[in-house]
Protein backbone atom coordinates (compact mmCIF):
# COMPACT_ATOMS: atom_id res chain seq x y z
CA UNK A 1 0.00 0.00 0.00
CA UNK A 2 2.99 2.31 0.49
CA UNK A 3 3.22 3.06 -3.23
CA UNK A 4 -0.24 4.65 -3.08
CA UNK A 5 0.41 6.84 -0.02
CA UNK A 6 0.85 9.90 -2.22
CA UNK A 7 -2.86 9.76 -3.05
CA UNK A 8 -3.68 10.82 0.52
CA UNK A 9 -2.95 14.40 1.50
CA UNK A 10 -3.77 16.42 4.60
CA UNK A 11 -6.58 18.06 2.62
CA UNK A 12 -8.31 14.89 1.37
CA UNK A 13 -7.54 12.44 4.19
CA UNK A 14 -10.87 13.17 5.91
CA UNK A 15 -12.76 12.11 2.76
CA UNK A 16 -10.80 8.87 2.51
CA UNK A 17 -11.62 8.31 6.17
CA UNK A 18 -15.31 8.94 5.53
CA UNK A 19 -15.24 6.45 2.67
CA UNK A 20 -13.65 3.78 4.84
CA UNK A 21 -16.24 4.26 7.58
CA UNK A 22 -19.10 4.16 5.08
CA UNK A 23 -17.79 0.82 3.76
CA UNK A 24 -18.18 -0.70 7.21
CA UNK A 25 -21.44 1.10 7.97
CA UNK A 26 -22.99 -0.34 4.82
CA UNK A 27 -22.13 -3.84 6.00
CA UNK A 28 -23.54 -3.28 9.50
CA UNK A 29 -26.84 -1.80 8.35
CA UNK A 30 -27.25 -4.34 5.57
CA UNK A 31 -27.31 -7.12 8.15
CA UNK A 32 -30.20 -5.43 9.96
CA UNK A 33 -32.57 -6.25 7.06
CA UNK A 34 -30.96 -8.70 4.63
CA UNK A 35 -31.66 -11.80 6.73
CA UNK A 36 -35.43 -11.38 7.15
CA UNK A 37 -36.44 -12.46 3.66
CA UNK A 38 -34.23 -15.56 3.88
CA UNK A 39 -35.91 -16.98 7.00
CA UNK A 40 -38.24 -19.44 5.19
CA UNK A 41 -35.27 -20.90 3.27
CA UNK A 42 -33.22 -21.15 6.45
CA UNK A 43 -36.11 -22.93 8.15
CA UNK A 44 -36.34 -25.53 5.38
CA UNK A 45 -32.58 -26.07 5.03
CA UNK A 46 -31.72 -26.31 8.74
CA UNK A 47 -35.09 -27.66 9.94
CA UNK A 48 -35.17 -24.65 12.27
CA UNK A 49 -37.91 -23.98 14.79
CA UNK A 50 -39.90 -20.72 14.88
CA UNK A 51 -38.01 -19.80 18.04
CA UNK A 52 -34.72 -20.48 16.27
CA UNK A 53 -35.72 -18.20 13.39
CA UNK A 54 -36.65 -15.44 15.81
CA UNK A 55 -33.26 -15.69 17.49
CA UNK A 56 -31.48 -15.60 14.14
CA UNK A 57 -32.72 -11.99 14.08
CA UNK A 58 -32.87 -11.23 17.79
CA UNK A 59 -29.44 -12.66 18.68
CA UNK A 60 -27.80 -10.06 16.43
CA UNK A 61 -30.04 -7.23 17.67
CA UNK A 62 -29.54 -8.10 21.33
CA UNK A 63 -25.74 -8.30 21.39
CA UNK A 64 -25.45 -5.27 19.08
CA UNK A 65 -27.68 -3.02 21.21
CA UNK A 66 -26.29 -4.15 24.56
CA UNK A 67 -22.60 -3.65 23.73
CA UNK A 68 -22.70 -0.36 21.80
CA UNK A 69 -21.80 1.88 24.73
CA UNK A 70 -19.05 -0.53 25.76
CA UNK A 71 -17.67 -0.63 22.21
CA UNK A 72 -17.55 3.14 22.05
CA UNK A 73 -15.73 3.43 25.36
CA UNK A 74 -13.21 0.72 24.49
CA UNK A 75 -12.38 2.70 21.36
CA UNK A 76 -11.77 5.81 23.46
CA UNK A 77 -9.47 3.86 25.77
CA UNK A 78 -7.49 1.58 23.44
CA UNK A 79 -7.78 3.45 20.13
CA UNK A 80 -10.80 3.89 17.87
CA UNK A 81 -9.04 2.67 14.74
CA UNK A 82 -7.77 -0.42 16.56
CA UNK A 83 -11.19 -1.37 18.02
CA UNK A 84 -12.90 -0.62 14.70
CA UNK A 85 -10.55 -2.98 12.86
CA UNK A 86 -11.09 -5.66 15.51
CA UNK A 87 -14.84 -5.30 15.03
CA UNK A 88 -14.54 -5.64 11.25
CA UNK A 89 -12.47 -8.82 11.59
CA UNK A 90 -14.89 -10.34 14.13
CA UNK A 91 -17.83 -9.43 11.89
CA UNK A 92 -16.23 -10.95 8.79
CA UNK A 93 -15.22 -14.19 10.55
CA UNK A 94 -18.66 -14.69 12.07
CA UNK A 95 -20.29 -13.91 8.72
CA UNK A 96 -18.26 -16.79 7.30
CA UNK A 97 -19.29 -19.13 10.13
CA UNK A 98 -22.94 -18.08 9.65
CA UNK A 99 -22.75 -18.94 5.97
CA UNK A 100 -21.20 -22.31 6.81
CA UNK A 101 -23.55 -23.04 9.74
CA UNK A 102 -24.58 -26.72 9.78
CA UNK A 103 -27.33 -26.22 12.36
CA UNK A 104 -29.75 -23.72 13.84
CA UNK A 105 -27.64 -23.39 17.01
CA UNK A 106 -24.46 -22.64 15.05
CA UNK A 107 -26.27 -19.99 13.03
CA UNK A 108 -27.71 -18.25 16.10
CA UNK A 109 -24.31 -18.23 17.84
CA UNK A 110 -22.70 -16.76 14.72
CA UNK A 111 -25.34 -14.03 14.66
CA UNK A 112 -24.74 -13.20 18.33
CA UNK A 113 -21.01 -12.73 17.69
CA UNK A 114 -21.79 -10.76 14.53
CA UNK A 115 -23.59 -8.35 16.84
CA UNK A 116 -20.47 -8.13 19.00
CA UNK A 117 -18.39 -7.19 15.96
CA UNK A 118 -20.98 -4.62 14.88
CA UNK A 119 -20.99 -3.09 18.38
CA UNK A 120 -17.23 -2.58 18.17
CA UNK A 121 -17.51 -1.05 14.68
CA UNK A 122 -20.58 1.17 14.85
CA UNK A 123 -19.40 3.71 17.46
CA UNK A 124 -16.05 3.80 15.67
CA UNK A 125 -17.64 4.97 12.43
CA UNK A 126 -19.02 8.08 14.17
CA UNK A 127 -16.10 8.82 16.50
CA UNK A 128 -13.50 8.46 13.74
CA UNK A 129 -15.52 10.77 11.45
CA UNK A 130 -15.90 13.25 14.31
CA UNK A 131 -12.14 13.22 14.85
CA UNK A 132 -11.43 13.66 11.13
CA UNK A 133 -13.82 16.57 10.41
CA UNK A 134 -13.97 20.03 12.01
CA UNK A 135 -17.36 21.03 13.51
CA UNK A 136 -18.39 23.20 10.56
CA UNK A 137 -18.08 20.24 8.16
CA UNK A 138 -19.45 17.45 10.33
CA UNK A 139 -23.03 17.92 9.15
CA UNK A 140 -21.92 17.25 5.57
CA UNK A 141 -20.04 14.13 6.68
CA UNK A 142 -22.92 12.90 8.85
CA UNK A 143 -25.29 13.44 5.94
CA UNK A 144 -23.23 11.09 3.80
CA UNK A 145 -23.07 8.65 6.73
CA UNK A 146 -26.87 8.73 7.12
CA UNK A 147 -27.38 8.37 3.35
CA UNK A 148 -25.23 5.25 3.24
CA UNK A 149 -27.14 3.87 6.23
CA UNK A 150 -30.45 4.42 4.43
CA UNK A 151 -29.13 2.90 1.23
CA UNK A 152 -28.03 -0.26 3.06
CA UNK A 153 -31.43 -0.60 4.74
CA UNK A 154 -33.07 -0.25 1.33
CA UNK A 155 -30.79 -2.67 -0.45
CA UNK A 156 -31.07 -5.31 2.29
CA UNK A 157 -34.50 -6.82 1.50
CA UNK A 158 -33.94 -6.62 -2.27
CA UNK A 159 -30.46 -8.13 -2.18
CA UNK A 160 -31.56 -10.74 0.35
CA UNK A 161 -34.47 -11.77 -1.86
CA UNK A 162 -32.32 -11.99 -5.00
CA UNK A 163 -29.56 -14.03 -3.37
CA UNK A 164 -31.99 -16.34 -1.59
CA UNK A 165 -34.02 -17.01 -4.73
CA UNK A 166 -31.15 -17.34 -7.22
CA UNK A 167 -28.08 -18.41 -5.19
CA UNK A 168 -28.56 -19.53 -1.57
CA UNK A 169 -29.47 -18.02 1.77
CA UNK A 170 -25.85 -18.64 2.76
CA UNK A 171 -24.74 -16.05 0.19
CA UNK A 172 -26.31 -13.24 2.22
CA UNK A 173 -23.55 -13.79 4.81
CA UNK A 174 -20.72 -14.39 2.37
CA UNK A 175 -21.20 -10.96 0.75
CA UNK A 176 -19.97 -9.37 3.99
CA UNK A 177 -16.49 -10.82 3.52
CA UNK A 178 -15.32 -8.78 0.48
CA UNK A 179 -16.94 -5.65 1.98
CA UNK A 180 -15.01 -6.26 5.21
CA UNK A 181 -11.75 -6.69 3.28
CA UNK A 182 -12.38 -3.36 1.57
CA UNK A 183 -13.14 -1.69 4.91
CA UNK A 184 -9.92 -3.04 6.47
CA UNK A 185 -7.74 -1.93 3.55
CA UNK A 186 -9.32 1.52 3.41
CA UNK A 187 -8.93 1.97 7.17
CA UNK A 188 -5.28 0.90 7.20
CA UNK A 189 -4.66 3.14 4.21
CA UNK A 190 -6.38 6.35 5.35
CA UNK A 191 -7.47 6.44 9.00
CA UNK A 192 -5.29 7.86 11.75
CA UNK A 193 -5.44 6.43 15.24
CA UNK A 194 -7.16 8.52 17.93
CA UNK A 195 -8.28 7.98 21.51
CA UNK A 196 -9.36 9.85 24.61
CA UNK A 197 -6.04 11.03 26.06
CA UNK A 198 -7.75 12.44 29.17
CA UNK A 199 -8.20 8.94 30.63
CA UNK A 200 -5.92 6.00 31.28
CA UNK A 201 -6.36 2.51 29.89
CA UNK A 202 -8.30 1.09 32.82
CA UNK A 203 -11.47 -0.76 31.81
CA UNK A 204 -14.50 -0.20 34.01
CA UNK A 205 -15.21 -3.92 34.49
CA UNK A 206 -17.97 -3.47 37.13
CA UNK A 207 -19.69 -0.88 34.95
CA UNK A 208 -19.46 -3.06 31.85
CA UNK A 209 -20.89 -6.05 33.73
CA UNK A 210 -23.80 -4.15 35.30
CA UNK A 211 -24.67 -2.23 32.12
CA UNK A 212 -24.52 -5.39 30.00
CA UNK A 213 -26.82 -7.24 32.39
CA UNK A 214 -29.32 -4.37 32.65
CA UNK A 215 -29.49 -3.75 28.90
CA UNK A 216 -29.73 -7.46 28.16
CA UNK A 217 -32.77 -7.68 30.43
CA UNK A 218 -34.34 -4.56 28.90
CA UNK A 219 -33.80 -5.45 25.24
CA UNK A 220 -34.84 -9.08 25.80
CA UNK A 221 -38.07 -7.88 27.43
CA UNK A 222 -38.76 -5.56 24.47
CA UNK A 223 -38.04 -8.32 21.96
CA UNK A 224 -40.16 -10.99 23.67
CA UNK A 225 -42.85 -8.85 25.34
CA UNK A 226 -45.56 -9.51 22.78
CA UNK A 227 -44.76 -13.23 22.48
CA UNK A 228 -44.50 -13.96 26.23
CA UNK A 229 -47.17 -11.46 27.35
CA UNK A 230 -46.38 -8.11 28.95
CA UNK A 231 -47.88 -9.22 32.25
CA UNK A 232 -46.12 -12.57 32.32
CA UNK A 233 -43.75 -13.28 35.23
CA UNK A 234 -40.75 -13.53 32.88
CA UNK A 235 -41.30 -10.10 31.32
CA UNK A 236 -42.08 -8.44 34.65
CA UNK A 237 -38.93 -9.97 36.15
CA UNK A 238 -36.83 -8.79 33.20
CA UNK A 239 -38.20 -5.23 33.38
CA UNK A 240 -37.70 -5.04 37.15
CA UNK A 241 -34.20 -6.45 36.73
CA UNK A 242 -33.43 -3.87 34.01
CA UNK A 243 -34.65 -0.99 36.20
CA UNK A 244 -32.64 -2.18 39.21
CA UNK A 245 -29.60 -2.83 37.02
CA UNK A 246 -29.67 0.65 35.46
CA UNK A 247 -30.02 2.22 38.92
CA UNK A 248 -27.09 0.14 40.14
CA UNK A 249 -25.10 1.21 37.08
CA UNK A 250 -25.62 4.88 37.94
CA UNK A 251 -24.28 4.19 41.46
CA UNK A 252 -21.31 2.17 40.19
CA UNK A 253 -20.29 4.81 37.66
CA UNK A 254 -20.04 7.48 40.34
CA UNK A 255 -17.60 5.35 42.32
CA UNK A 256 -15.16 4.03 39.71
CA UNK A 257 -12.05 5.86 38.51
CA UNK A 258 -12.73 5.58 34.74
CA UNK A 259 -16.50 5.21 34.18
CA UNK A 260 -17.63 3.64 30.93
CA UNK A 261 -20.42 6.24 30.56
CA UNK A 262 -19.78 9.74 31.79
CA UNK A 263 -23.14 11.09 32.93
CA UNK A 264 -21.98 14.67 32.57
CA UNK A 265 -22.40 14.18 28.81
CA UNK A 266 -26.15 14.00 29.42
CA UNK A 267 -26.01 17.36 31.21
CA UNK A 268 -25.44 19.00 27.83
CA UNK A 269 -28.81 20.08 26.48
CA UNK A 270 -27.98 19.38 22.85
CA UNK A 271 -26.62 15.89 23.52
CA UNK A 272 -29.52 14.86 25.74
CA UNK A 273 -32.10 16.15 23.25
CA UNK A 274 -30.28 14.44 20.37
CA UNK A 275 -30.27 11.01 22.03
CA UNK A 276 -33.98 11.37 22.88
CA UNK A 277 -34.65 12.27 19.23
CA UNK A 278 -32.56 9.24 18.18
CA UNK A 279 -34.78 6.98 20.26
CA UNK A 280 -37.97 8.55 18.87
CA UNK A 281 -37.00 8.51 15.17
CA UNK A 282 -35.95 4.85 15.25
CA UNK A 283 -39.07 4.03 17.30
CA UNK A 284 -41.19 5.45 14.49
CA UNK A 285 -39.08 4.08 11.63
CA UNK A 286 -38.77 0.45 12.75
CA UNK A 287 -42.40 0.18 13.83
CA UNK A 288 -43.79 1.42 10.53
CA UNK A 289 -41.38 -0.63 8.39
CA UNK A 290 -42.22 -3.82 10.30
CA UNK A 291 -45.99 -3.53 10.06
CA UNK A 292 -46.20 -2.12 6.54
CA UNK A 293 -44.06 -5.05 5.38
CA UNK A 294 -46.69 -7.37 6.88
CA UNK A 295 -49.49 -5.30 5.32
CA UNK A 296 -48.01 -5.49 1.83
CA UNK A 297 -47.47 -9.23 2.07
CA UNK A 298 -50.63 -10.32 3.92
CA UNK A 299 -53.19 -7.83 2.61
CA UNK A 300 -51.78 -6.75 -0.77
CA UNK A 301 -50.27 -10.23 -1.35
CA UNK A 302 -46.80 -9.16 -2.48
CA UNK A 303 -43.88 -11.55 -2.20
CA UNK A 304 -41.10 -10.56 0.24
CA UNK A 305 -38.94 -9.36 -2.67
CA UNK A 306 -41.82 -7.34 -4.17
CA UNK A 307 -42.52 -5.78 -0.77
CA UNK A 308 -38.84 -4.93 -0.30
CA UNK A 309 -38.69 -3.20 -3.69
CA UNK A 310 -41.72 -1.09 -2.79
CA UNK A 311 -39.90 0.39 0.17
CA UNK A 312 -37.30 1.87 -2.20
CA UNK A 313 -39.04 5.26 -2.73
CA UNK A 314 -38.82 5.88 1.01
CA UNK A 315 -35.19 4.90 1.34
CA UNK A 316 -34.30 6.67 -1.94
CA UNK A 317 -35.44 9.90 -0.29
CA UNK A 318 -33.09 9.20 2.62
CA UNK A 319 -30.14 8.52 0.32
CA UNK A 320 -30.79 11.63 -1.77
CA UNK A 321 -31.66 14.14 0.95
CA UNK A 322 -29.58 13.12 3.97
CA UNK A 323 -26.34 14.67 2.59
CA UNK A 324 -28.24 17.88 1.74
CA UNK A 325 -29.72 17.97 5.24
CA UNK A 326 -26.22 17.57 6.65
CA UNK A 327 -24.92 20.56 4.68
CA UNK A 328 -27.92 22.66 5.76
CA UNK A 329 -27.22 21.68 9.36
CA UNK A 330 -23.67 23.05 9.00
CA UNK A 331 -25.03 26.34 7.71
CA UNK A 332 -28.24 26.85 9.67
CA UNK A 333 -27.96 24.65 12.74
CA UNK A 334 -29.80 21.39 13.46
CA UNK A 335 -32.80 22.58 15.52
CA UNK A 336 -35.39 23.39 12.87
CA UNK A 337 -34.27 20.66 10.48
CA UNK A 338 -34.87 18.05 13.19
CA UNK A 339 -38.15 19.60 14.30
CA UNK A 340 -39.34 19.88 10.70
CA UNK A 341 -38.20 16.38 9.84
CA UNK A 342 -40.05 14.81 12.76
CA UNK A 343 -43.16 16.80 11.84
CA UNK A 344 -43.00 15.36 8.32
CA UNK A 345 -42.54 11.87 9.82
CA UNK A 346 -45.63 12.43 11.98
CA UNK A 347 -47.70 13.51 8.95
CA UNK A 348 -46.46 10.47 7.04
CA UNK A 349 -47.39 8.07 9.84
CA UNK A 350 -50.81 9.62 10.22
CA UNK A 351 -51.41 9.25 6.47
CA UNK A 352 -51.39 5.46 6.99
CA UNK A 353 -54.34 5.78 9.37
CA UNK A 354 -56.85 5.53 6.52
CA UNK A 355 -55.44 2.62 4.51
CA UNK A 356 -57.86 -0.25 4.05
CA UNK A 357 -58.11 -3.78 2.73
CA UNK A 358 -58.81 -2.42 -0.77
CA UNK A 359 -56.01 0.16 -0.79
CA UNK A 360 -53.30 -0.12 -3.43
CA UNK A 361 -49.63 0.70 -3.47
CA UNK A 362 -50.48 4.12 -4.91
CA UNK A 363 -52.25 4.94 -1.65
CA UNK A 364 -49.07 4.13 0.29
CA UNK A 365 -46.59 5.90 -1.98
CA UNK A 366 -47.09 9.52 -0.76
CA UNK A 367 -46.69 8.39 2.85
CA UNK A 368 -43.59 6.38 1.98
CA UNK A 369 -41.98 9.36 0.28
CA UNK A 370 -42.82 11.74 3.13
CA UNK A 371 -41.42 9.20 5.60
CA UNK A 372 -38.10 9.14 3.72
CA UNK A 373 -37.98 12.94 3.55
CA UNK A 374 -38.68 13.28 7.27
CA UNK A 375 -36.07 10.69 8.27
CA UNK A 376 -33.48 12.35 6.01
CA UNK A 377 -34.14 15.77 7.53
CA UNK A 378 -33.81 14.32 11.04
CA UNK A 379 -31.02 11.75 11.06
CA UNK A 380 -27.89 13.61 9.96
CA UNK A 381 -28.65 16.90 11.83
CA UNK A 382 -29.48 14.82 14.93
CA UNK A 383 -26.17 12.98 14.68
CA UNK A 384 -24.10 16.11 14.13
CA UNK A 385 -25.95 17.88 17.00
CA UNK A 386 -24.98 15.03 19.35
CA UNK A 387 -21.37 14.74 18.23
CA UNK A 388 -20.76 18.51 18.18
CA UNK A 389 -22.08 18.73 21.75
CA UNK A 390 -19.14 16.80 23.22
CA UNK A 391 -15.36 17.28 23.13
CA UNK A 392 -13.78 15.27 20.35
CA UNK A 393 -11.87 13.23 22.95
CA UNK A 394 -15.21 11.83 24.16
CA UNK A 395 -16.48 11.00 20.67
CA UNK A 396 -16.27 7.24 21.19
CA UNK A 397 -18.44 6.99 24.28
CA UNK A 398 -20.81 9.66 22.89
CA UNK A 399 -21.30 7.76 19.63
CA UNK A 400 -21.80 4.53 21.58
CA UNK A 401 -24.53 6.10 23.74
CA UNK A 402 -26.21 7.65 20.69
CA UNK A 403 -26.15 4.34 18.79
CA UNK A 404 -27.44 2.49 21.85
CA UNK A 405 -30.44 4.81 22.08
CA UNK A 406 -31.13 4.24 18.39
CA UNK A 407 -31.07 0.46 18.77
CA UNK A 408 -33.22 0.49 21.91
CA UNK A 409 -35.61 2.87 20.15
CA UNK A 410 -35.98 0.43 17.26
CA UNK A 411 -36.70 -2.49 19.61
CA UNK A 412 -39.10 -0.31 21.59
CA UNK A 413 -40.88 0.79 18.40
CA UNK A 414 -41.58 -2.77 17.25
CA UNK A 415 -42.56 -3.88 20.78
CA UNK A 416 -44.86 -0.98 21.68
CA UNK A 417 -46.43 -0.71 18.23
CA UNK A 418 -46.88 -4.48 18.28
CA UNK A 419 -48.57 -4.42 21.69
CA UNK A 420 -50.99 -1.69 20.54
CA UNK A 421 -51.62 -3.54 17.29
CA UNK A 422 -52.24 -6.85 19.09
CA UNK A 423 -54.73 -5.35 21.54
CA UNK A 424 -56.68 -3.45 18.87
CA UNK A 425 -56.70 -6.36 16.40
CA UNK A 426 -57.99 -8.75 19.06
CA UNK A 427 -60.82 -6.45 20.19
CA UNK A 428 -61.81 -5.59 16.62
CA UNK A 429 -61.81 -9.23 15.58
CA UNK A 430 -64.06 -10.11 18.53
CA UNK A 431 -66.54 -7.45 17.40
CA UNK A 432 -66.54 -8.63 13.78
CA UNK A 433 -66.88 -12.33 14.61
CA UNK A 434 -69.47 -11.99 17.38
CA UNK A 435 -72.20 -14.58 16.71
CA UNK A 436 -70.20 -16.27 13.93
CA UNK A 437 -69.64 -19.50 15.85
CA UNK A 438 -65.88 -18.92 16.10
CA UNK A 439 -64.85 -19.49 19.70
CA UNK A 440 -63.03 -16.93 21.82
CA UNK A 441 -59.93 -19.15 21.86
CA UNK A 442 -59.93 -19.36 18.05
CA UNK A 443 -60.37 -15.58 17.76
CA UNK A 444 -57.38 -15.05 20.04
CA UNK A 445 -55.31 -17.49 17.99
CA UNK A 446 -56.24 -15.69 14.77
CA UNK A 447 -55.34 -12.30 16.29
CA UNK A 448 -51.95 -13.68 17.33
CA UNK A 449 -51.43 -14.89 13.76
CA UNK A 450 -52.11 -11.39 12.39
CA UNK A 451 -49.18 -10.00 14.37
CA UNK A 452 -46.94 -12.87 13.36
CA UNK A 453 -47.99 -12.56 9.75
CA UNK A 454 -48.92 -16.19 9.30
CA UNK A 455 -51.89 -17.46 7.28
CA UNK A 456 -51.77 -20.64 9.38
CA UNK A 457 -53.89 -18.78 11.94
CA UNK A 458 -56.96 -19.64 9.83
CA UNK A 459 -56.35 -23.37 10.06
CA UNK A 460 -59.14 -25.24 11.79
CA UNK A 461 -61.99 -22.74 11.36
CA UNK A 462 -63.72 -24.94 8.80
CA UNK A 463 -66.44 -23.47 6.63
CA UNK A 464 -66.15 -20.09 8.28
CA UNK A 465 -62.69 -19.56 6.77
CA UNK A 466 -63.87 -17.10 4.12
CA UNK A 467 -65.71 -14.89 6.60
CA UNK A 468 -62.86 -15.15 9.07
CA UNK A 469 -60.36 -14.15 6.36
CA UNK A 470 -62.35 -10.99 5.61
CA UNK A 471 -62.72 -10.17 9.31
CA UNK A 472 -59.01 -10.81 9.94
CA UNK A 473 -58.02 -8.47 7.08
CA UNK A 474 -60.33 -5.74 8.35
CA UNK A 475 -59.05 -6.17 11.93
CA UNK A 476 -55.47 -5.95 10.62
CA UNK A 477 -55.92 -2.62 8.84
CA UNK A 478 -57.97 -1.20 11.74
CA UNK A 479 -55.23 -2.04 14.23
CA UNK A 480 -52.46 -0.89 11.87
CA UNK A 481 -54.09 2.48 11.23
CA UNK A 482 -54.57 3.25 14.91
CA UNK A 483 -51.08 2.02 15.86
CA UNK A 484 -49.62 4.36 13.23
CA UNK A 485 -51.61 7.25 14.74
CA UNK A 486 -49.98 6.58 18.12
CA UNK A 487 -46.54 6.53 16.45
CA UNK A 488 -47.41 9.82 14.72
CA UNK A 489 -48.19 11.42 18.09
CA UNK A 490 -44.84 10.23 19.49
CA UNK A 491 -43.00 11.65 16.45
CA UNK A 492 -44.80 14.98 16.93
CA UNK A 493 -43.72 15.01 20.58
CA UNK A 494 -40.15 14.48 19.37
CA UNK A 495 -40.52 17.49 17.09
CA UNK A 496 -41.54 19.64 20.06
CA UNK A 497 -38.60 18.37 22.12
CA UNK A 498 -36.18 19.26 19.32
CA UNK A 499 -37.65 22.74 18.87
CA UNK A 500 -37.44 23.52 22.58
CA UNK A 501 -34.28 21.73 23.70
CA UNK A 502 -31.76 21.89 20.84
CA UNK A 503 -29.83 25.13 20.70
CA UNK A 504 -29.60 27.31 17.64
CA UNK A 505 -26.45 27.34 15.48
CA UNK A 506 -24.90 30.44 17.02
CA UNK A 507 -24.63 28.88 20.51
CA UNK A 508 -24.61 25.15 19.74
CA UNK A 509 -20.91 24.60 19.11
CA UNK A 510 -19.05 22.91 21.90
CA UNK A 511 -16.27 25.06 23.31
CA UNK A 512 -13.66 22.32 22.90
CA UNK A 513 -11.81 22.76 19.63
CA UNK A 514 -12.40 19.91 17.21
CA UNK A 515 -8.83 19.63 16.11
CA UNK A 516 -7.22 19.94 19.52
CA UNK A 517 -3.92 18.12 19.72
CA UNK A 518 -5.27 15.89 22.51
CA UNK A 519 -7.68 14.28 20.08
CA UNK A 520 -5.04 12.08 18.56
CA UNK A 521 -2.35 9.96 20.07
CA UNK A 522 1.34 10.31 19.54
CA UNK A 523 1.09 7.27 17.29
CA UNK A 524 -1.25 9.20 15.04
CA UNK A 525 1.17 12.04 14.69
CA UNK A 526 3.74 9.56 13.50
CA UNK A 527 1.36 7.90 11.10
CA UNK A 528 -0.05 5.30 13.50
CA UNK A 529 0.16 2.56 10.86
Amino acid sequence: MTRYRHLITDENRKWWTLGAMCFALFMIMLDNTVVNVALPSIQRDLDASISGLEWTINGYTLSFAVLLATGGRLGDIFGRRRMFLLGVVVFALTSATAGLAPSQTALVLSRVFQGVGAALMMPGTLSIITDAFPPHERGKAMGTWAGVSGMALAVGPVLGGLLTEHVSWRAIFYINIPVAVGAVLATLFAVRESRDTSVGREVDVPGVAVLTGALTALVLALIEGNAWGWGSPRIVLLLVGAALGLAAFAVVERRVKAPIVQFELLSDRNFLAAVVVALIITFAMMGVFFFLALYMQNILHYTPLEAGIRFLPSTAMIVALAPIAGRLSDRCGPRWLIAGGLTVVAISLYSFHDIGVDSGYGDLLPGFMMLGIGIALTMSPMTSAAMNAVPVQKAGVASGVLSMFRMVGGSLGVAVTGAIFQSLASSRLSELLAGSGVSAAERERIADGLHGGGSEALAGVGGAAGAVQDAAAEAFVYALGNAMSVSAAIALAGSAIAAVAIRSRRDSAHPAPADAPAASTGEAAAGGR
